[in-house]
């Protein structure tokens, strides 16, 4: 029979010399649970956050990578593993124009959605028209070319682009109007809240409080007889107030524009717009005006 004596066997030397080696870092926690040491699922931040979904690519057999406009980290690009298979968690709700709460995990160079409820899924009433749906198109393109910087809050952009799919689907606070209209006060706001704003208000080029009867996207919005460069385009004074009521959102305005005034005013906006982002919106030319 074996005894358990206070002479150290061959085993306890070896306990005793590992325990001599042992790192501070490695002890044994005093606190209540033991020893415990960080695992790397510890070092991963994570964050919540509400996004309206921009668009998408394919990744891999089933995953996508999913750009998003939130709320609070602006835009986003994160992976959604498995989103493509048939019977996916995720189901729709990572389309585009879905807005959505999500939670994401941060990695090294792209995030992992690991949680996604929807909010509201604005393509449902869009998918069924043409002109809202292409009108739809166009806004999360000019969202995603506006906010250039990943990661950096855009909140301003944010809160435009969900009311203006909001709009769309569901009418504005004055009522239903024609998808191009909206699409063209969004157009207008945006590229303001980017730096871009046109100037409706005297000459572009000169500053002068005179009469400005023409409209150049190059010089940046109205501009005078004097001063119109080559191609500017001549707006009545009807379009000068609808161009106004556009940009600041004024629906009530909008009531009784005449047809021509608001296919007039809708080139003149696609051309500011294009030029301000330099290569153009490839979703215009799907546009129903």
């Amino acid at each position: 029979m074996v005894e358990w004596s206070a002479k150290p066997t061959v085993v306890a030397r070896v306990v005793d010399l590992a325990e001599a080696k042992r790192r501070p870092d490695d002890r044994p926690d005093d606190r209540p649970g033991g020893d415990h040491r960080p695992c790397h699922n510890d070092l991963l931040a994570t964050f919540n956050d509400e996004g309206v979904v921009l668009r998408t690519h394919k990744l891999g057999e089933a995953d996508r990578i999913i750009t998003v406009l939130t709320r609070q980290h602006g835009k986003v690009r994160a992976v959604a593993k498995g989103v493509r298979r048939t019977l996916s968690r995720f189901g729709g709700r990572l389309e585009p124009f879905s807005q959505i709460d999500l939670q994401i995990v941060e990695g090294r160079s792209l995030g992992i959605i690991t949680q996604a409820v929807s909010r509201q899924l604005f393509g449902q009433a869009l998918l069924t028209d043409y002109s809202r749906y292409t009108a739809a198109e166009a806004m999360v393109e000019t969202a995603d070319r506006l906010v250039e910087q990943e990661n950096e809050p855009a909140l301003q952009q944010y809160w435009l682009l969900v009311g203006a799919l909001r709009a769309l689907g569901g009418g504005t606070s004055d009522g239903p109007r024609p998808a191009a209209m909206i699409l063209d006060s969004y157009l207008l706001r945006a590229l303001a809240v980017a730096g871009y704003a046109p100037v409706l208000a005297g000459c572009a080029i000169c500053r002068r409080p005179d009469r400005a009867d023409f409209f150049s996207p190059q010089a940046g919005g109205l501009v005078c007889s004097r001063c119109r460069p080559a191609g500017s385009a001549a707006v009545s004074p009807t379009a000068q107030a609808y161009l106004g009521a556009l940009v600041a959102g004024d629906w009530d305005a909008t009531r009784t524009i005449p047809d021509r005034i608001q296919h007039e005013t809708s080139g003149l906006i696609a051309a500011f717009a294009n030029w301000h982002l330099e290569r153009g919106l490839r979703s215009l030319r799907h546009v129903v005006r």
